[in-house]
């Protein structure tokens, strides 16, 4: 007889074999004979039945079997196919359906690798198809976008750009500027940036006015829409809402120990396309990229951090292995992505009040407690986080947003290098009136920062004020509608409220403008009627018309148009570059109002200074410092910008002068210190040593194990 419950688990299982193995304490002899037990003073046990005869099998086996079976109700018997019940009851089971058969290749791979090693071997990497088990064991959290797409999804994908051209479509129409040859240079620049980044950035450098609008804008706006088509290897990190909780450790799965700067979106309004997602990435890596060499997107977003870094390397010097681009997925309202198999990001609605500042909150520090000097730039953030934000942090971290800051500075350089073109000097800008076209984030710091320019030019600020008339969709802004009015626009509004919602034309024969300002992100707001009233206020002077928003599609009047409609006499910049202008008889420049040349300098100052934050005086110091860089040639044509060719020159120059104002607040540490009390030109001279410069170096090999 069996002795134990235990006696009877090799029998359970053992039904169909036809003999035990070794372990088992006896051995059947066949369907026909008897089985013993193998314990001495045991009879011999009845043949086992065949599995015809099923509803007898627990009966035949004994009352030790019966017993066992109370105990573990819900056993199968895998020779009979008999399910054993507590209650003596049973029923059959279907047997298989095929015989089993050993797997031809093992289960599991054993690998050596983890994290960005483990991406770049071909033969282990599954890119987005990476099980979230396995992003955790694998220290790949954080470096794949947050969806886990399939095998079959990712062949689908790829059969989709192999049978159809990268061409312009229809759908690609609203990023605007863009050619199908720009396209095919975009492709050609990743895949030479994939397999050699020294060499990358050395095209880069030397040929920044060529290369830089199609790593930046416009052509990022593209890359940014169709990232989730373009997606081919992992350049940045990924953190989501569904890693609350996790981020402090995931920031240690990216490989770099020391990081100089890093870009973050949160895809919500990339350039003037909305939100994209993840897919803004390409801004913050664009945006690095010429660091180092000078609407909600969704993870599509990912292409802005992508484009910023890709500045800051190139602009700036910072070394492409001390960036990091990073989108924050907090989810997408683009119901298109949402719908798109392809789409990487989190398939989920964006999560929004105290739920959204807490993710930021924890994003931030884990950042700031793994690389505490990095300079931390946010971009492309809506309207209605974006100065939230950055009040929220800059008295703590090396923390500044180019969407409010660098794109203010910009525009106050600009007016600056528009008042030499006129030959007046800078004390001019408390005389002029500003009619600003846009009152989202990027237009009320622009408007802010002007301000400010005209109280350091002896205005209060109630007065500056008084010089600026502020219109959105709805038309100029009063104080009728004092209880709708956010906190950033309400001293800007005006007093009159009679004129409240008056239009824009309208405005300007009142006002009589001498500068229009456009950051609405709205398309060609500035019409023909528009610019030729505009001309007409301006009888004295030249008048001076910035169209600032991007990309191409979304700026409000296109360079020639400018011209054409003010007869020849506009001062006019745009944030998207566009080519020269015939007109009478003379080629005419249109100016670049692009942050990049603001703050890859401002970045690299800040960093190098080891500030700790960054202040309005750096900001200012640095638009001030801008327009002193063009050249009386310049001048002559009317730019109000220097020549992109400089801008390593003139980063530097930048961030000396922000070094230099940070001194002057207390906040200047370390070297920078020393080197501002050795003159300006031992200053500059450490600053370019400090920037990188590609150029191939000596490789040695260390064996696993002996410290770098």
């Amino acid at each position: 007889m069996l002795r134990t419950a235990c006696d009877a688990v090799p029998l359970l299982r053992s039904i169909r074999g036809g003999c035990y193995n070794s372990s088992m304490r006896g051995c059947h002899t066949g369907i026909t004979g008897a089985t013993n037990t193998g314990v001495p003073g045991d009879p011999p046990q009845p043949p086992l039945p065949h599995a015809s005869a099923a509803p007898a099998a627990a009966a035949a086996v004994g009352p030790a079997v019966r017993a066992f079976s109370t105990e573990m109700e819900g056993i199968v018997v895998p020779a009979t196919g008999t399910l054993v019940r507590s209650r003596g009851q049973t029923e059959m089971d279907p047997s298989p359906g095929t015989p089993y058969e050993p797997a031809l290749h093992p289960p599991t791979y054993i690998v050596y690798k983890k994290g960005m090693e483990l991406l770049r071997d071909a033969w282990y990497n599954k890119g987005t198809a990476f099980p979230y088990s396995e992003r955790d064991r694998l220290g790949l959290r954080g470096l794949v976008p947050p969806r886990c797409l399939t095998l079959e999804t990712q062949e689908r994908r790829f059969m989709e750009g192999y049978q159809r051209a990268y061409r312009i479509s229809e759908n690609d129409a609203k990023v605007g500027g863009v050619s199908n040859e720009m396209i095919r240079r975009w492709k050609l620049l990743q895949q030479l940036q994939d397999r050699n980044e020294t060499l990358f950035y050395k095209v880069l450098i030397n040929n920044f006015v060529d290369i830089a609008p199609i790593i930046y804008t416009p052509t990022v706006g593209w890359a940014c829409v169709n990232y989730h088509h373009l997606y081919r290897r992992p350049r940045g990190m990924f953190f989501s809402a569904d890693d609350m909780g996790e981020m402090a450790a995931m920031a240690w799965n990216w490989p770099q120990d020391n990081v100089a700067a890093i870009v973050v979106t949160d895809g919500s309004r990339i350039l003037g396309l909305g939100d994209l997602g993840v897919n803004g990435l390409g801004i913050p890596i664009g945006k690095l990229d010429l660091y180092c060499a000078a609407a909600d997107l969704g993870v599509n977003g990912l292409g802005i951090p992508i484009g910023k870094l890709d500045l800051y390397c190139a602009a700036a010097g910072f070394s492409p292995a001390e960036v990091l681009p990073v989108v924050l997925d907090v989810g997408t309202n683009n119901q298109q992505l949402l719908d798109d198999p392809f789409y990487m990001g989190l398939r989920k609605r964006r999560i929004t009040g105290a739920a959204y500042y807490d993710v930021v909150d924890e994003f931030v520090a884990a950042v700031m407690a793994r690389w505490p000097n990095a300079v931390l730039q946010f971009e492309d953030f809506s309207m209605n986080h974006a100065l939230t934000l950055l009040d929220r942090y800059r008295e703590h971290h090396l923390v500044f947003n180019d969407d409010i800051q660098g794109t203010a500075a910009t525009a106050l350089a600009g007016l600056y290098g528009a008042l030499r073109v006129l030959g007046k000097p800078v004390t001019a800008l408390t005389e002029q009136r500003i009619v600003v076209v846009g009152a989202g984030s990027a237009g009320m710091g622009v408007t802010r920062m002007i301000a400010s320019g005209m109280c350091k030019q002896g205005l209060t600020f109630e007065e500056a004020t008084q010089r600026f008339w502020v219109i959105d969709n709805q038309g100029l802004i009063t104080n009728a509608r004092d209880a709708d009015l956010p906190a950033h626009v309400r001293p800007f509004a005006r007093d009159n409220t009679g004129h409240e919602g008056e239009s824009l034309v309208d405005v300007i024969k009142r006002v009589q403008p001498t500068i229009l300002l456009g950051l609405a992100g709205a398309g060609r707001l500035f019409t023909e009627e528009v610019m030729s009233t505009m001309n007409e206020a301006c009888t004295d002077v030249r008048p001076i018309v910035f169209a600032m928003s991007n990309p191409f599609s979304k700026m409000e009047v296109e360079a020639s148009d400018a011209v054409r409609w003010t007869n020849g006499r506009v001062i006019y910049a745009s944030g998207s570059p566009q080519p020269p202008v015939c007109y009478g008889g003379a080629n005419i420049l249109a100016s670049q109002a692009n942050n990049m040349y603001i703050f890859p300098g401002i970045a690299l100052g800040a960093y190098l200074g080891a500030t700790k934050t960054i202040s309005d005086l750096m900001l200012m110091t640095a638009a001030e410092k801008l327009p002193e860089l063009i050249t009386d040639e310049d001048l002559a044509q009317g730019l109000v910008y220097p020549q992109l060719s400089d801008i390593r020159q003139i980063s530097a120059r930048i961030a000396a002068s922000v070094i230099k104002a940070a001194a002057e607040e207390g906040k200047a540490r370390g070297k920078a210190l020393e080197k501002i009390q050795m003159g300006d030109e031992q200053l500059m001279l450490w600053l370019r040593r400090k920037m990188f410069e590609p150029k191939y170096a000596s490789l040695v090999q260390l064996p696993v194990g002996v410290m770098q």
